[in-house]
């Protein structure tokens, strides 16, 4: 056990750097789940049954509960305990990792999911909060942010490969059971080298966390219904109906709750709610089209799972260069000249992007858009993180940025749904057109077939999928154009901040 230097809880010595491994390695495997599926939702969908547009529940299950309950799991930590509710979550996370590797359908498979978001939203903002408690203000907490930063930045594309080295390798299921061994290891070595935080008395907004995200899946529900059975189905409208209900009896609640699990007025500061609202935006964008990119890749472009994951590791180092570039120059330049040019540049990614068609190629149509969609993440990640907590007190500054960080779940999961909505709508469109094509020309043999199954073979499918991926990246380019328009026009840094700034060493959102 690592000595402390009396009640406060912060490890000396050698601990501190084990302390720090343990915390890592948590944040690293949360992330990590947001990607590492992506690369296995073409199997999974032929092995469960899934179709398209029901696929993007297994991203969607994932970040709704993990988004819905970040703020809410940060809160545990502060009145319950933070070593104690850390392990929980990681033990939770593993659980639900081993449940959903088993999965026989895909009703289990969701609920499996929506477990593991779960557990990522209760372990997550503890592990940062614990960076808080282990070490002390200075260089040391500095570093140590600096390494949760940076792995959270590339989990993203750690996942990816790891997800195309255990389907291709294993399969599918390996990329939830992979879990399982890192949440015992985790479990196992924190009480050893991290020391429990004190305990906050306080109040937890159950009322607040049920309400928004109940609210987000009958929202998200409501869209992806759409895409399937139209907007005049009675399931898509009562979705719409308690949608509506529900997240206003949200806002009713956090504006009466004494400790709301969203403090509402964080978004009375125009720069704040600017911030919030390209986040939300933003986030629509990203998760949209790492989605479909995913599917495209493997599904006509023919590549397999490992050749995906390495298709995407551009993308990675990419961010890295823009944010880093972008946090030297952010103290003479301001973030503003930086949000507008991140969303332009991702905005002309995906423009470039609607252009893709059945034959693309990686190199000549996927690989360009998808760097110039990129440098415009890197530039937003380090600008966005420090606009959410420009001027925000001490005491608010986890609530300013669990904010920004449940704006980018909740938003990627609400742009996923629509973008999933306008790729249906798209789909069974070019999906007429071409089944008039194909039966024009198709052998009785192949009639049949199709009368059976109701498939269309290559490249009549490819074709399909590819216009439905298309008038998606369309719809992602506008909500890009969105968070353009908010930074031009909402945003305004003062030369004050500016002198603010100088001296912050924020680390970037992920």
């Amino acid at each position: 056990m690592p000595t402390s230097n009396g009640t406060d809880g912060k490890v000396r010595g050698g601990g501190n750097g084990l302390a720090l491994f343990v915390i890592a390695s948590c944040q690293l495997m949360v992330v990590l789940d947001i990607t590492i599926v992506n690369i296995a939702l073409p199997h999974i969908q032929t092995d469960l049954g899934f179709s398209t547009e029901s696929l993007s529940w297994v991203v969607n299950a994932y970040t709704l509960t993990f988004g819905g309950l970040l703020l809410l799991g940060g809160r545990a930590g502060d009145i319950l305990g933070r070593r104690r509710v850390f392990i929980f979550g990681v033990l939770l996370f593993g659980l639900a990792s081993l449940l959903g590797g088993f999965a026989q359908n895909s009703g289990q498979l969701m609920a499996a999911r929506a477990l593991q978001g779960v557990g990522g939203a209760i372990a997550s903002p503890t592990a940062l909060a614990l960076i808080t408690t282990t070490f002390r203000e200075g260089p040391a907490r500095t570093r140590a942010f600096g390494v949760f930063a940076g792995v959270s930045a590339a989990g993203g594309a750690i996942g990816l490969l790891a997800g195309g080295i255990l389907v291709e390798w294993l399969n599918w299921r390996w990329v939830l059971f992979v879990n399982v061994p890192i949440a015992l290891l985790i479990a196992l070595a924190t009480p050893r080298v991290i020391r429990e935080s004190a305990r906050h008395p306080g109040h937890f907004d159950a009322a607040g966390a049920l309400l928004s995200t109940v609210g987000m899946v009958a929202l998200v529900y409501g869209f992806i219904r759409a895409s399937q059975e139209g907007w005049s189905d009675g399931l898509t409208l009562a979705s719409f109906g308690a949608a509506v209900v529900l997240l206003t009896l949200f806002v009713f609640n956090e504006r009466r709750s004494p400790q709301p699990i969203t403090p509402l007025h964080m978004f009375a500061d125009r720069n704040r709610a600017g911030t919030y609202a390209i986040m939300l935006f933003f986030a629509c964008a990203i998760f949209g089209m790492f989605f479909f990119l995913t599917l495209f890749v493997q599904n006509v472009l023919g590549f397999t799972p490992i050749q995906a994951g390495l298709a995407f590791l551009p993308v990675s180092a990419m961010i890295a260069l823009t944010a880093g570039l972008t946090s030297q120059l952010l103290p003479k330049y301001g973030p503003k000249p930086f949000m507008v040019t991140g969303s332009v540049l991702a905005a002309s990614g995906l423009a470039w992007l609607t252009q893709t068609d059945v034959h693309s190629t990686y190199l000549g149509s996927i690989l360009g858009p998808m760097l110039l969609f990129s440098a415009g993440m890197g530039m937003q990640f380090v600008s966005l993180t420090l606009m959410a907590l420009s001027n925000v007190p001490d005491r608010e500054s986890g609530a300013a940025s669990g904010l920004l960080n449940t704006m980018q779940q909740v938003g990627g999961s609400l742009g996923l749904s629509i973008l999933v909505t306008v790729f249906g709508t798209a789909s069974r469109h070019e999906a007429k057109e071409q089944a008039g094509s194909f039966l024009s020309t198709a052998t009785p043999e192949q009639k049949a077939t199709f009368v059976q199954t109701r498939q269309l073979p290559k490249p009549w499918s490819d074709q399909i999928l590819t216009s439905g991926v298309s008038a998606a990246f369309v719809a992602a380019a506008v909500f890009t154009l969105a968070t353009a328009l908010i930074a031009l026009f909402v945003i305004q840094v003062r030369s004050s901040d500016l002198e603010r700034l100088k001296g912050d060493h924020t680390p970037t959102a992920v």
